[in-house]
């Protein structure tokens, strides 16, 4: 997944690595949250597609408000932020993720909205934490290690991706007794709400103690000594207006950039995509037939996990391979176990969509550092444009739901496949870019 970063900032005190290595495990701790509470959603969708009835375009709602938030909330964080500063931020986003988890306490108990209102304020509260909390990774440090430091957090942000799954889904599908339509409709009224006050009540105490951990940690922040960050203003903060004008003007000077932009839209949609929908994929008789506890406990790990490893390969594997070419080839295979998944059966079919997760794992910083790649004073500028681009993470999702609904959901990863399929050609059109400058790569997100 992926954090926003707000523009270029520098510290005032030393950067001393053995003075910060405190501060550095209790930033990477942060990128392991939003990442582990990230990937709950794909545990919790089908669940709440089961209890409440909903078709797979309803259950897509979660994303849609999730990361609808990143798209809504991030300039509002960043002036929070420049105005009280990036600690007051970072605790302030803790608190706020805090109440959202707490809210789906009473939402087991209300209805969907309120689950969807939830959901809502927990992004909210990520996307200020990350605008405030993505600066450290650069001042806890040399800056001529910040890159290793940014890989670091990137990894410790796909352990947790990867092990809420594994370790969480026992818990809020385990004792799920999922009814079908037909035993559905026999019940009366009050008998259908007490199996949906049942059902949906066990998402409440993974969340409380999620709170908890948010809490905790928002008591630490508060109180541990980090370096004082201080905002580099140029002439890039001159109003939202101008923002615009700038954010045009640099598209128009590198269309290279705009493309980038859709690229990290249709990358960010399909990659969330295929982790909403998997557990559900695996459930098809055809695929797999597995309880939704199983799938969620047992498989959707992996997914997130290929991203991990792939990572690490991915580090050794472009000092020696151009990017586009790289991200080229990952791109084609993504949409060569696709069309292996919708089109095949049984653990063909179930195996090439998990191994999805590894192709992916390299593709949202290389087409981040390709679109900037030497765009000069239009870098800041490119790089908000960019994260913008994360709403894919909401848009994709929710229009595979809908296809899912009327052609069928194991057809539907089409719309994924053409999703990488740009990605392909984004990477062949600028296959020849040479490897990014070091500043440029700093200005990758965590993902």
């Amino acid at each position: 997944m992926a954090s926003i970063p707000q523009g270029s900032a520098q510290s005032h005190s030393s950067n001393n690595e053995g003075n910060n290595t405190i501060p550095l495990i209790i930033v990477t701790i942060l990128f392991f949250m939003w990442g582990a509470i990230t990937s709950l959603n794909d545990v919790l969708i089908p669940h709440l597609k089961s209890v409440f009835t909903l078709t797979y375009m309803q259950a897509a709602l979660v994303q849609l408000w999730f990361f609808g938030a990143y798209f809504l909330v991030s300039l509002p964080a960043g002036m929070y932020v420049r105005s009280f500063g990036y600690k007051k931020g970072a605790v302030t986003g803790l608190v706020i993720a805090a109440i959202g988890c707490l809210l789906f306490y009473p939402a087991a108990t209300s209805s969907y909205n309120f689950f969807l209102f939830a959901f809502f304020i927990l992004a909210a509260g990520i996307t200020v934490l990350q605008v405030a909390a993505n600066p450290y990774v650069a001042v806890l440090g040399s800056p001529k290690t910040a890159s290793s430091r940014l890989t670091l957090t990137q990894a410790f942000n796909s352990l947790g991706t990867t092990v809420a799954p594994k370790l969480l889904a026992g818990v809020i599908l385990g004792g799920a007794t999922f009814l079908g339509a037909e035993e559905l409709a026999k019940l009366s009224p009050e008998e259908l709400h007490a199996y949906h006050l049942t059902e949906a009540s066990s998402v409440q105490m993974p969340y409380l103690m999620l709170a908890g951990v948010l809490l905790l940690l928002a008591v630490i922040f508060a109180f541990a000594k980090l370096p004082t960050i201080v905002d580099a203003h140029d002439e890039n903060d001159k109003g939202i207006k101008q923002a615009i004008l700038s954010n045009l003007e640099a598209v128009k000077a590198y269309p290279r950039l705009a493309l980038g932009v859709l690229g990290i839209f249709l990358y960010v949609g399909a990659e969330v995509s295929i982790g909403t929908y998997l557990v559900n994929f695996l459930g098809l008789e055809r695929v797999a037939g597995l309880p939704a506890a199983k799938a969620a406990e047992d498989y959707l790990y992996l997914y997130w996990g290929g991203a991990m490893v792939g990572r690490f390969i991915g580090f050794f594997v472009m000092r020696y391979i151009r990017p586009g070419i790289v991200l080229s080839v990952c791109a084609g295979s993504t949409i060569t176990l696709i069309m292996i998944a919708t089109f095949a059966s049984g653990p063909a079919a179930m195996w090439s969509l998990i191994a999805v997760g590894l192709f992916n794992s390299i593709m949202f910083p290389t087409i981040f550092t390709m679109a900037l790649h030497d765009i000069g004073k239009y870098t800041s500028q490119g790089s908000g444009l960019l994260c913008m681009g994360i709403v894919g993470g909401a848009i994709v999702p929710y229009a595979q739901g809908g296809l899912a609904d009327t052609i069928g959901l194991q057809v539907s990863f089409l719309l994924p496949a053409a999703c990488y399929l740009f990605i392909f050609y984004f990477g062949a059109k600028y296959a020849n870019l040479t490897k990014s400058e070091e500043e440029v790569r700093e200005a990758v997100p965590a993902a």
